[in-house]
């Protein structure tokens, strides 16, 4: 008999945007293995009685550092253990949350999956930029800027996303942002399309600034932005100064 892992999405940071069920999973838990981008406040709802691990990676670690993980995991529910894996933002959207399903079938792991406000969403709307709009963009398109270490060369066709898509969202992009700035130009971008980054979205560090894709690399180092940040490109982001609310 085996436990059951679930695995969860924690939302964008701000942890009154964490679901229900995500708080019932937690609150059930007898192990949470959970990342680095889950807040405080949520890592606090894990009950004593449960044993909490951190195995969060940061920018730069080793990507075997995902092997220990998914090992940790099915240790636990062999021994009859209910695993919460829990993650930043949403499992499935560049969470890895798809690999750790696909180890938990292989090993005959039960698990569940409870999603997540991914930041990509939760940071924008927090910043008044709706990443879709009837006048603006029919299209959007959540691309990251940091491709797994093991590829031998990038494979996102930046020149080809440029003109086929109203608005993109660029997760884990910013140590590259100028080079994908000039990409996107060299794609058919105009140079002064307006792009937002945003650094620590929904928490209370919540910080934003916008720039267009020939000056948002200065900008950034201008203003220290540092990760965890999301980018956004496109007309929808002149939007911001209209319908911000925070």
């Amino acid at each position: 008999m085996t436990g059951k892992v679930f695995i969860v999405g924690a939302g964008p940071g701000d942890p009154k945007l964490i679901t229900l069920k995500a708080v019932e999973a937690i609150k059930s838990a007898d192990v949470v293995l959970y990342d680095r981008l889950v807040s405080k406040k949520i890592v606090s709802m894990i009950p004593k009685k449960a044993q909490k691990m951190y195995v969060g990676r940061d920018v730069g670690d080793d990507y075997k550092h995902q092997d220990t993980t998914n090992d940790l995991m099915v240790q636990f529910a062999q021994k009859n253990k209910n695993v919460v894996r829990l993650k930043g933002g949403d499992p499935f959207i560049f969470g890895r949350g798809g690999e750790e399903a696909e180890f938990l079938r292989k090993h005959k792991v039960k698990y569940e999956i409870i999603p997540g406000i991914t930041s990509g969403i939760g940071s924008a709307e927090y910043s008044g930029i709706p990443l879709t709009h009837r006048d603006y963009a029919s299209s959007v398109v959540f691309v990251t800027g940091h491709e797994d270490a093991k590829k031998t060369k990038g494979v996102v066709e930046w020149k080809k996303i440029a003109k086929s898509v109203d608005t993109i969202v660029i997760m884990m992009g910013l140590s590259r942002i100028d080079i994908i700035s000039k990409k996107l130009i060299s794609g058919g971008l105009d140079k002064n399309t307006p792009v937002a980054v945003i650094q620590n979205g929904t928490t209370d560090e919540h910080k934003m600034i916008k720039g267009t894709l020939v000056n948002i690399s200065k900008k950034i180092n201008d203003a220290k932005i540092r990760p965890p940040s999301i980018i956004v490109v496109g007309k929808v982001v002149q939007l911001a100064d209209k319908i911000g609310w925070r």
